[in-house]
Formats: C-alpha cells, structure tokens, sequence
C-alpha cells in the first residue's frame, strides 16, 4: 500500500512538471503560429548553390 502512496506522489508532481511547461510555453509564444510549420512542410527549400547560379 506504501507504493501506491508513492507512485500517486509521483505521478502528481510529474503532472505539476508537465504543467507548469506547458504553461511556460503558451507565455513564450510556443503556439502563436499553429498553421505556418504544416504549410512549411509542402515547399522545397532553396540551398545557397541554388540561388548562386
């Protein structure tokens, strides 16, 4: 029975951790641009000797 204390314990303090990050990253503007990054995906990139010639 001590480890169901223990492990409920940890669970909540990972879940405190998860939370507290997920916070941090909407103050620092993680999930602004929720669109751009998929559409990123579809164009090609263009290399520096591509744009030399």
């Amino acid at each position: 029975m001590n480890i169901l204390y223990f492990l409920v314990g940890c669970s909540v303090v990972m879940a405190l951790i998860f939370l507290g990050a997920f916070i941090w990253s909407l103050k620092n503007g993680q999930h602004d641009d929720v669109v751009t990054p998929g559409i990123r995906v579809l164009f090609d990139e263009e290399t520096d000797d591509e744009n030399q010639s």
